[in-house]
Order: C-alpha cells, then structure tokens, then sequence
C-alpha cells in the first residue's frame, strides 16, 4: 500500500494517475479537500481510501496505520508564497512533515517529501542541492522558509540518509485548476488570452533583463511526475534533489508557446510589477541537476514548446484532468 499526502493537489493527484497507469491502486489519498474545487483531481483516479489530513495524523499518533505501507508521498502543504501566518506555515508544512518522517523512517518506509526551489531564495547562494550548502540558503518568504527549516531538521537528525526530499521548481501542468492564485502562468496566459486577446507580464526593473526576459526553469508535470518516481523505484536514493529541467527559459518563451498552441499571434503587454513584491522578485532560477543524474536518472525533459502544446491542446481546451477518462 502506498500513502499520498496532498493527494487531492496539483502533484499529488499527477503522482496517482501515473501510479494508476503502472497498475498500482492501493492508495490511500491524504488531503483537507475544504471548499475549494480539487476534490475534481480525484474523480479518474482508482485508490483504496480517502482520509482527512489531521484525522490522518491521528492516525499515525496512535499508531493506527496499516502495517503493508511500503512507501510515502507526502506532498502533502500549504504552498501558497503569499501566505502570512509564520505559525500556521510552521504547524502545517514543518512539524507535520516532522511526525511523518520520524513515524515512516522508524518503520523502514519509503518516504519521499516535497521541498521547494524556493528555499533558494534569491538566487544569490546559487540554485545547487549539494546538502553541504544547504546553510547559505536564505529564503524569501515564510512558505519557503518552512520548507528549508525541515530539510536543515533532516539533515541535522541523519534522516536526510534515508529518505528523498525534492526540490521543485516551476511545475505546469494538468490539475492545476483549484490552484487560484497559484496556478502556473501558463494557466493564467491561456485564461488572460481567451478573456482579452493578449497576455500581460512584469515589467522588469533590472538593466541587465529586458522586459519579460526575467528567466525561470519550467518543467512539465509529467517531467515531475518521472523524477519523483524514480525515488519510489530506487530507494537507496537518498538526499535532497532538484526537480526541474535545467534549462531555465523567459516569460516571453512561455507566453509565445502559449499563443502557439492556441494557434494564435502573440500579443504582449508590460506592466508595473507591484511594491509590494518587486524586492523579492526572482530574475533567474535554474535547477542544477547533475545530481540526479549521476544517481542514474535518465530521461530527457519535455522541451516547453511540446509541453506547453500538450498542456493547452490536450487538456485547457478540452478540461481534462489526468487518469482514466470514464
């Protein structure tokens, strides 16, 4: 049996649908599905059980788990950039993943958890998951810092020998939808495209970037998907790890590829770049991945010219979600 945390999400709910393909259904599906409109994730998938986050945590406090378990996804947070509430944040995204890690590491279970590029911060102490660096990161805002207070805990427990902490960069994709806010940009470009023929980006503030020039590493979910898997199917691989494509693109890249797909002239506008955001604004990500690499992981990613035509084409025009269509 296998546990999803934050199964009902945007990666969690990928990670099923690819779990369905490869035959497995045992699944049980842990999220706070509240009021928003994931619960629509769910309906191609196949899994055993749907439980609430914090009866699932009481669960694993009184011990109440099954004991076939073989292996964790515990992508399981509140990954909201903007959120405020430093207790909240570390209540929910720290001591959590805390209880789960010293309850599936004390069982010998696979455990693989979701951290963040935007442990990073700034950029300014490089984008490399060599844990040996992991103390010059400083991040920009409370959901990142709670990210990298648990990885810094795995660490300095001696538990980051044993299970697999990923870092992901800007993830797109299929089953995205609920993400409000937070959805990718290649959501909002299609959505700002069909409401009013043009796409409007930030403005850039820095002479040594171009307007819309500003750089991020996108990677398609299904890329995510195949990294991720790869912890489940060689568990002696162990550490943090980035999860992205390494070669970062600009925001006119994504939004052209966006106008392509829809078989449309591309139809920019610059705006301001709001006060309250333009001194943490990132100009350039890029996951260095020789890491996973070298621990033997293989595939090539997607470029983001066909993802983001599969993405539109495939599934924004139709509103399809990921898993067996019924």
């Amino acid at each position: 049996m296998m546990i999803v945390t934050g199964g009902a999400g945007f990666i969690g709910s990928a990670i099923i649908a690819a779990l369905n393909k490869r035959k497995i259904t045992d699944i049980i599906v842990v999220d706070l599905l509240g009021c928003d409109q994931k619960w629509k994730n769910l309906r191609n998938l196949s899994f055993a059980d749907y439980i609430e986050k914090d009866d699932f945590l009481e669960m694993v406090i009184e011990d109440k788990i099954d004991d076939s378990v073989e292996a964790v996804f515990h992508l399981g947070a509140c990954s909201d950039t903007t959120e405020t509430n430093a207790s909240f944040l570390i209540k929910n995204n720290f001591e959590y993943t805390k209880l789960l890690i010293q309850w599936a590491t004390s069982r010998n279970i696979r455990f693989i958890y979701a951290s963040s590029a935007a442990t990073y911060g700034d950029g300014s102490a490089g984008f490399s998951d060599d844990e040996s660096q992991m103390e010059k990161l400083s991040p920009l805002n409370m959901y990142g810092y709670s990210k990298h207070l648990c990885d810094l805990w795995a660490k300095k427990a001696g538990l980051l020998k044993k299970i697999a902490g990923l870092k992901y960069f800007n993830v797109f994709g299929p089953n995205e939808y609920h993400k409000a806010n937070m959805r990718s940009f290649c959501l909002k470009a299609f959505e700002q495209i069909n409401a009013i023929g043009k796409v409007r980006l930030f403005k850039s503030y820095k002479s040594e970037y171009k307007d819309g020039e500003q750089v991020r590493d996108f990677i398609y979910i299904e890329d995510a998907v195949e990294m991720t898997l790869f912890f489940l199917d060689n568990p002696k691989v162990n550490g943090l790890f980035n999860i992205g494509t390494s070669q970062p693109r600009t925001w006119n890249d994504l939004v052209a590829a966006v106008f392509k797909g829809m078989g449309k002239t591309p139809n920019i506008e610059y705006i301001e770049m709001p006060d309250s955001i333009r001194n943490q604004y990132q100009y350039y990500t890029c996951a260095e991945n020789e890491k996973i690499r070298k621990v033997g992981y293989k595939r090539k990613t997607i470029t983001l010219e066909n993802a983001v035509k599969d993405y539109v084409q495939n599934y924004l025009r139709k509103g399809k979600y990921l898993g067996s269509q019924k």
